[in-house]
């Protein structure tokens, strides 16, 4: 669902967007149009919680172009490939972020679950985390204060089982990684670039302080995890 208009993000910084689009128009798929973007944005600055709010504040729509979560990085990258104008990307970022673009914290996709099923529906995103490789899962998710708990079942590729599924990944896919925690589905995301018979992961890592780009097999390796979930954008600029 489109929103008839948005207001310009907060920390928004319409020239730079400009700048960047302009860098990107020869571009032309979405994959390869996310690849750029997403590299735009390496060695930017970690930002602990980029969004603030509550459930008794008035929403306000952040952006910022030099600082990122790892689902603000996501965001940001999404909105600016799909975007041909700088006009575009406050709106393009609005209804990435939130159900039906509606701009209230109890409608921001708060969990990585949540954020899926609205862009699906949307038309954004294709799934592609099904068939026999996957397993279901089911959680009551319950982290987020101001929210009621919520009953969640999703599917997911076990961790080990990444070598055998990697030939999916195309460049500009996505890929959640799913927590252990009962109360959690996605601890942390990213995009994929494919490099050969490499996948490599850029995100925003807090522990690295800043977005990086690293082989995803290193961070499967290095982390504890119930399994993962892949996704592509489908936006055209």
């Amino acid at each position: 669902m489109r929103t008839a208009s948005a207001p310009i993000p907060v920390g928004l910084n319409k020239r730079q967007v400009a700048q960047l689009l302009k860098r990107l128009s020869p571009a032309r798929s979405v994959g390869a149009r996310i690849e750029q973007a997403s590299e735009f944005f390496l060695g930017r600055a970690y930002a602990e919680n980029p969004l603030g709010g509550g459930p008794n504040l008035r929403e306000v729509f952040r952006a910022s172009l030099s600082k990122f979560d790892c689902v603000t990085y996501m965001e940001s990258v999404l909105a600016l490939a799909g975007s041909r104008k700088a006009e575009e990307f406050g709106r393009r970022l609005r209804e990435i972020r939130y159900k039906n673009g509606k701009m209230d914290w109890f409608e921001r996709n708060h969990y990585m679950s949540a954020w899926l099923v609205n862009n699906r529906r949307r038309g954004a995103l294709a799934d592609l985390t099904r068939g026999r490789d996957t397993i279901a899962l089911t959680r009551t998710l319950g982290v987020v204060d101001g929210l009621a708990p919520r009953r969640v079942t999703f599917r997911c590729f076990p961790k080990r089982s990444f070598q055998r599924i990697k030939h999916l990944v195309r460049t500009g896919d996505l890929i959640m990684f799913v927590s252990t925690r009962k109360r959690l589905d996605v601890f942390h995301t990213g995009i994929l670039i494919q490099r050969d018979d490499r996948v490599l992961l850029r995100h925003a890592r807090r522990s690295a302080g800043k977005v990086i780009e690293q082989d995803v097999a290193d961070f499967l390796k290095r982390h504890r995890m119930s399994g993962f979930v892949l996704a592509r954008p489908l936006c055209r600029p």
